[in-house]
């Protein structure tokens, strides 16, 4: 299997914690150049420091809010500038709980620029890169939620949807020139955003967050949680060459938990 990325370089967002730093720390294994994005500059040394180096390469690090459209494509374009990218990692924060029905407009544009604005504003700025090289890789961190909408998350279920469906357009449009789109859609996954989704449900129902999460375990064939590293696992292999063939899929790495086909 030929999972080799050697002479690649890659943009993870979302790199200072959780899934977005395991894929970096992947995809660097796999011997990829990568530059780290996020919020963070200090955390963000701290993660080019952990990657795996050697064979000439060089990891790098953007400063960037994916809240901040125009900031989000001068830093891209810097990145750029230096040398292409081959592999895109979308990936940030989910908007904060709450039912559909009491949402205001702005959470309602505040998530769709975070997600869907800021991954045409990343897609457009590496694109030339990938069709010169006639190789890409675009993968959107999402959720489960694609595919059965979650209890309380009433504005992320309906902007994830929005990506899933920008990016299953989007892989048609560009897989003649060798580029692939892919989702990945996290289960639950022992990160800051699962700590916090166990807190506001553990609030509003009253209960211990120790109850709530002995039942979302529970739900899960599993019985336990996703490490990050496990998603970031399968997020490196989409950007592999193994696999090349693999285009348009949302990709549930859940434990089993969807009841879903």
């Amino acid at each position: 299997m030929d999972l080799n990325l050697n002479g690649r370089h890659a943009l993870v967002c979302g790199a200072s914690e959780g899934i977005g730093r395991a894929t970096a720390v992947e995809l660097a294994a796999l011997g990829a150049s990568v530059t780290v994005l996020s919020r963070r500059e200090d955390v963000l040394r701290e993660v080019m420091a952990g990657l795996a180096s050697g064979d000439g390469r060089q990891h790098d690090l953007v400063v960037a809010d994916s809240a901040d459209t125009e900031g989000l494509r001068v830093a891209v374009a810097s990145v750029v500038a230096r040398r292409p990218v081959h592999i895109l990692v979308n990936n940030t924060g989910g908007p904060p709980g709450g039912a559909l029905a009491d949402a205001q407009l702005a959470a309602f544009e505040d998530a769709f620029r975070r997600h869907v604005l800021a991954n045409q504003v990343l897609m457009q700025a590496v694109l030339p890169g990938m069709r010169e090289a006639r190789w890409g890789r675009i993968v959107n961190v999402v959720s489960t939620s694609v595919r059965e909408p979650i209890a309380g998350l009433g504005v992320s279920n309906t902007t994830r949807g929005a990506v899933a469906s920008w990016a299953k357009t989007l892989s048609r449009e560009l897989a003649p020139e060798g580029i692939t789109v892919n989702n990945v859609l996290p289960g639950f996954t022992e990160t800051g955003r699962i700590r916090q989704i166990i807190s506001d449900r553990a609030r509003n129902e009253n209960r211990s967050e120790d109850d709530i999460r002995r039942d979302m375990e529970g739900a899960i064939p599993a019985r336990r949680f996703a490490t990050a590293d496990e998603t970031g696992g399968v997020i490196a292999f989409l950007c592999s060459p193994a696999a090349a063939y693999v285009n348009g899929v949302s990709l549930a790495v859940d434990g089993g938990r969807m009841a879903s086909i």
